[in-house]
């Protein structure tokens, strides 16, 4: 038997409680290849922009600072525009560091967004999975009891064969998922760690231009 065949034989034997591990398994993994270029996309941003608005900050040129960041849909530009707004209402850091604040409040829920989902699959597949081993035994030990006691051990074991290959596709994907979700949210974890020393920097950096300037 080819190695294709067997695949086939394996999905089959696994009857119908294959079709809503498939089902969570093709949402699982669209949500994960979403999550995955969202969150590229949004670290290559944030650096990218960071890398314009940092040397801007340093200088005290908050005209051009503003600008980017209006033009800009990254999140740390976000955060920064906060900052740069509660700074013309107060001089208090403790304010301006609230402002900025908000602003994380509302970019982590978009960074974290559908990524506990991929969780919930790989458990949820793998209680699917054993509970179609589950009936499968059930059938099984059903179905040997009516046959002929020498043909019961072979019967029997072909049956739990057939029933433990809905357990054994359930942890195939629930491994993988596990693995992708953690991976997802250390990824996610990151950007927020950058955000936030994009935040004491961008504070200092206030600060520090205020402490040389003449009062």
């Amino acid at each position: 038997m080819s190695t294709f065949d067997t695949v086939v034989k394996f999905f089959q034997d696994c009857g119908a409680f294959l079709y809503p591990s498939l089902a969570m398994l093709a949402a699982g993994l669209a949500i994960a290849i979403e999550r995955f270029l969202f969150l590229t996309r949004a670290r290559r941003d944030n650096r990218r922009v960071w890398d314009q608005l940092l040397p801007l900050l340093q200088k005290g040129r908050y005209a051009e600072v503003r600008t980017l960041t209006d033009a800009s849909d990254a999140a740390v530009a976000k955060i920064v525009a906060n900052g740069l707004d509660r700074m013309q209402d107060t001089g208090k850091r403790d304010d301006i560091d609230h402002a900025m604040e908000e602003g994380m409040m509302e970019i982590v829920p978009r960074l974290e967004k559908r990524t506990h989902y991929i969780a919930t699959f790989a458990n949820t597949i793998t209680l699917v999975g054993l509970l179609g081993t589950i009936i499968g035994l059930i059938k099984g030990f059903t179905a040997v009891a009516q046959v002929n006691p020498a043909e019961k051990a072979e019967m029997l074991s072909a049956s739990i064969s057939v029933a433990m290959n809905n357990t054994a596709f359930a942890l195939m994907v629930a491994i993988p998922f596990l693995l992708i979700h953690a991976f997802l949210q250390a990824r996610a974890s990151e950007i927020v760690d950058s955000l936030e020393a994009a935040k004491i920097t961008f504070l200092n950096q206030v600060q520090k231009l205020r402490d040389r300037s003449p009062h």
